[in-house]
């Protein structure tokens, strides 16, 4: 199993299998527009436009889980990112990350990589997953990790 078996609804709702990605090194994070790491959004801009032509590309799965950080719907998330951020790469409807309801490909990932003590539960918003050309999660980084401080993980698997 891989990240590849997985469907995904984009921001817009439209179904997406993610063996689109095949071949990419991916970052998977799960991000809220109201958040005090909410300025990540720039670090993750500014990593995809630096490796996008190099077989990278970055998910974003907004969640409003923890503290109500993440109340709009996904076209005014869609539109908080692009203005504010200039977000570029890819974003993804909203979504549960824990609980009853969550997204399978974040049971996957949690299953996968699991957090620090062997946690599985997704303890804040913009915790990260790095996933390799073959679709395999590589490591989790949590809410304080900087997008920018992943670079060398990434550039290892390009």
């Amino acid at each position: 199993m891989s990240i590849y078996d997985f469907k995904v609804k984009n921001i817009e709702e439209k179904e997406i299998s993610l063996s689109k990605y095949k071949g990419k090194v991916l970052l998977i994070v799960n991000v809220a527009s109201k958040c005090g790491f909410t300025s990540q959004y720039e670090g993750l801009e500014n990593l995809y436009q630096k490796l996008k032509d190099k077989d990278f590309m970055i998910l974003g799965f907004p969640s409003n889980q923890f503290g109500n950080q993440e109340p709009g719907t996904n076209e005014e998330i869609a539109q908080f990112c692009r203005l504010t951020y200039g977000v570029d790469f890819d974003m993804f409807a909203k979504i549960d990350v824990n609980g009853e309801k969550e997204e399978p490909l974040y049971t996957y990932l949690k299953k996968e990589a699991s957090g620090i003590l062997g946690t599985q539960k997704i303890k804040w918003n913009f915790t990260k997953f790095l996933i390799n050309k073959e679709g395999k999660v590589i490591k989790r980084y949590g809410s304080m990790t900087k997008p920018e401080d992943i670079e060398k993980d990434i550039l290892k698997l390009l």
